[in-house]
Parts: structure tokens; sequence; C-alpha cells
């Protein structure tokens, strides 16, 4: 519920310090061991709340954000030493953008700090996000903090304190302005959003009978006007094999009471399952057993009261829990992995995003880790969907900031693309968002029980962002190399004496 405004001004310390020093080694170790601490305690700050999935995450994503963010920030502070001040600033820029990025498409994905997601309670804020994304966002912090530093070097400037004032104004002006004007789309669709609560540390380690008549007796709860219902991710638990999806007992008592009180509506429900494979016919993260080789996925189910109409299978994967980042070289690391999901190890994953269809209305089926990744989320847009549904299991962090930062991300998907957001959480937050970023209505929070049900807005619209998903990100990587490139024929000019 914190602001993400402070960011604005939250690099001016390290930028005053970087000031203070000079070209020398030891200044630069110094440099060093004052940034490094700050980006730890501000990374483990954050994200410590991973302890209770797994206590090697905060470190290992602590560690792995700290190293990107040392590297922008440290390649600004070198160049500033020995460069133009422009030059330096617009590294430190692109630069670190640019590493954002790469966390953000990387074998190591974890974007959870993208400055970007700082302002994911002040939505009012950041309306400009369905232009540029939430690397927008990082961009304009960036920005900011370096003409508010430059207005403190010059405090009797009021040049530079004016030019601080436009940099962080006007982009609340126009994000306010697009607030004000946005008019939600009459076409609707009555949504209903299942919250079992049910403990995820016991949820893989008990029957599936019991937690399959706990969500029945909640879709008994569901209203007969429902046209979507959704389910959390993995609340069927048996273990599905997709080839005979028709002989699943719980899909079928699912179907059975669909077809007795919701015959016109599609339910979503997250659910585990595998798929075998005859032969050499397999795939690269397929795994041997009993002589047999098969996938297991953390799958999203569509179906109605004559059956299954849609399957899709979670493709961002979580990094040490779902899946292991280049196994050839962690294998070893194997024992570090927890179960998340009902499987452990590397799941199987769609090259295509699936698209669910319900009385005519397209939904993006994400499944919990997917919804941060805002061009990911695109694609399902780009195909059609007109709804957001997030279905999660957010349990596993217990009653921490995490799970309340994984439901504000989704306000930005919701900016982003101009889509409202339906989220099921198996326990965490449950509710809507409407497609400016606002939660529509009450939610069902930590450790409660129960069922929403509202009517949601739907939308064709595609947005920039939309269509062009995280150009800035690749865009930052070119100016990052041009910047390196004339630093480096800069000092070499230098050497041979043609600037002063």
């Amino acid at each position: 519920s914190m602001t993400g405004l402070t960011l604005l001004v939250g690099f001016v310390p390290l930028l005053w310090i970087s000031h203070g020093y000079g070209p020398s080694r030891g200044d630069w170790w110094r440099m060093f061991g004052w940034a490094w601490l700050a980006f730890v305690l501000w990374n483990g700050a954050t994200i410590w709340g991973l302890w209770y999935s797994t206590p090697v995450g905060p470190f290992a994503a602590t560690l792995a954000s700290t190293f990107l963010n040392m590297l922008a920030f440290m390649l600004f502070h070198t160049v500033s030493k020995r460069a133009h001040k422009a030059l330096a600033y617009t590294l430190l820029v692109a630069g670190w953008i640019a590493t954002e990025y790469w966390y953000t498409v990387g074998e190591f994905s974890f974007p959870w700090l993208l400055l970007g997601n700082g302002f994911a309670n002040d939505v009012r804020a950041v309306q400009w996000y369905e232009y540029t994304g939430l690397f927008g966002g990082s961009l304009w912090v960036l920005v900011c903090n370096l003409l508010l530093f430059e207005a403190w070097l010059h405090r009797r400037s009021v040049r530079h304190w004016v030019r601080a004032a436009l940099a962080v104004a006007v982009p609340l002006a126009v994000s306010l302005t697009i607030y004000a004007r946005w008019e939600e789309p009459s076409e609707r669709i009555e949504v209903a959003v299942v919250q079992p609560n049910v403990d995820c540390y016991d949820k893989f380690n008990t029957g599936a009978d019991g937690q399959l008549a706990n969500l029945l007796s909640l879709l008994g709860e569901v209203p007969s006007s429902a046209r979507l219902i959704a389910m959390p991710e993995t609340a069927l638990v048996e273990g599905i094999n997709e080839s005979y999806l028709a002989a699943s007992p719980s899909l079928g008592r699912i179907e059975a009471a669909l077809a007795a009180d919701h015959p016109d509506a599609l339910l979503v429900v997250g659910a585990d399952t595998y798929k075998v494979y005859a032969g050499g016919n397999r795939t690269g993260t397929a795994r041997f057993r009993n002589g047999i080789w098969y996938d297991r996925f953390n799958t999203a189910l569509a179906l109605d009261a004559e059956g299954v109409r849609g399957i899709h299978h979670k493709s961002r994967l979580v990094i040490g829990v779902e899946k292991m980042p280049l196994p050839w070289l962690f294998d070893w690391l194997s024992f570090l992995i927890i179960d998340l999901g009902g499987t452990t190890g590397q799941l199987g994953v769609d090259t295509q995003r699936t698209v669910f269809a319900a009385d005519g209305v397209r939904v993006a089926p994400a499944i919990c880790y997917e919804s941060v990744y805002g061009a990911y989320v695109g694609e399902f847009v780009r195909g059609g969907a007109q709804l957001l549904l997030v279905i999660t299991n957010d349990g596993w962090w217990r009653d921490t900031a995490i799970h309340r930062q994984h439901f504000s991300f989704a306000r930005l998907r919701a900016i982003e693309h101009r889509r409202a957001v339906a989220r099921s959480a198996n326990t965490g937050i449950s509710g809507f968002i409407d497609a400016r970023g606002d939660v529509a209505g009450p939610t069902l929070g930590w450790a409660e029980r129960g069922v929403l049900t509202r009517a949601v807005a739907l939308s064709d619209e595609q947005t920039v962002y939309t269509r062009y998903g995280d150009y800035l990100g690749r865009m930052a990587q070119y100016v990052m190399s041009l910047c390196l490139l004339y630093f480096v024929a800069y000092r070499i000019k230098r050497r041979n004496y043609l600037v002063d």
C-alpha cells in the first residue's frame, strides 16, 4: 500500500556519494561498497518473504538483482570520472533499463524489483504505461533522479529546479488527464472468482477428495448468472493425464455440478497434469521414470458442462521452483528445489499462448508468475483476449508483502493492455481490477474463503504497449552499447592527445 513516488528521489544520495569521489582505484572501491550496501538492503528488504517458500530464494534473487544494479551503476560511476557528464548520465539510464530488460527475458528471470513496478499502487500516476509499459516507469525514475540531483548541485539556479519540477509534474499531469478521460467499455460479462483458502504446504500432501469437496461447495455459492468462473492455480491436485481428461473423476464431478447449476458457464481451473510420450517423441523438458517419458505441467483447464474446452500450460516458470536455469550447470543444485505447484524440477511449457472462449468472450488464463510479465501477457491480448484472468497460489509466502505485491502487479497489467482483471487465489488476494488499474469492489484477503462475483467490462482495443511490447528495453540495449563504444573511442583519443 506504500507509494512508489519516493523512487523519484531515491537515487539522489548514491549520486551525491558518487559525485564526491575521484577517479582513483581506492575511490572506485569505496563507491562500490556504498552501492553494494544500498542495493543489497533494498533488494533484501523487499523480497525477504520468499524465505517462507524456499530459504535460498531471497538470497539468490538479491544476489542476481544486486549484480545487475551494480553493473549499471558502476559503469555510470566509472564513465562519469573519465568522460563527459552527459555520456555518463545517458549510460546510467540506458544501462539500468537494459539490465532490467535482461532480467525480464534472460535465463535468470525475476523481474520483481524493476523500478517501474514501484508504482503498482500509484496507478493514477502511470496511466501512460499503456504506451510504454513498466520500463517507462523506470525511465521516469532515472530521469527525475538525475535532474533533481543536478538541481541540488546548482541550488541557486532556478532553471535547474524548473527542469526537475517539470520532469516530475508533466508525466503526472498527462497520467491524471488520461485517467479522468477514460471511459469503460459497455460490453460486460459476469465473472465469479473462487478463493478456497487451502494451506498450500498441506495441499499436496492431503487427499484430493476433500479439496474437491471444498471447491464444489464454493461452486454452489456462485450465482447462476455467472458466465465465467475462476478457480485458482493447482486447485486440482490429483495429477491428470491429458490423454484421458474425460476419465478424470475430479473433472467429471465438476462438469456434473456445472450441468446442474451453471449449464451456460465456462469454468477455468488450475490443475496438475502430465503428458506421456511414446517412443522417442518427447520434449526437452520430459522426464524418464519406470520406462516412460513424460512431461509435468502447471495447467489451466477450461471446461463446461460438456467437457474440457481448452488447455493452457504455465510457460513463465519460477526459477529454482519450477525451473532450474542452465540445467547442465546446475543439476548439482537440484536438492534446493522445493515443491511449489505439485511438481518439482523443470515443468513443460507452451510455445504459444492459449486464449479461452466463454460464451463468445475471449479470456487470457495467466497462471501466477506469468502475470508479472507485461509483454508476455500482451501475447494473450494480441491473440484476442478481452479480459485478463489470473489464477494463482500465493500462500507460499505466508502473510508477507510478497502476495500483496503480486496482486498489485496485476494492476499494471490492466493499464498496459487496458483490460479488466479477474483474480482467483488459493489464498492471498482475490478480486477484480478495472482497466484503469483501480481495484473494483471488495476483495478476499489473506486466509479468507469465499466467492466474489462482478460484471466485468470487456475490450477489443490494443494499446501501443500491447502491439510493441518492451520496446524501451530493446532500445536501451543499443543505446548502452553505443555509449560504451563512444567511451572507448573517447579514451583512445585522449591517450593520443586528440582531445583536451
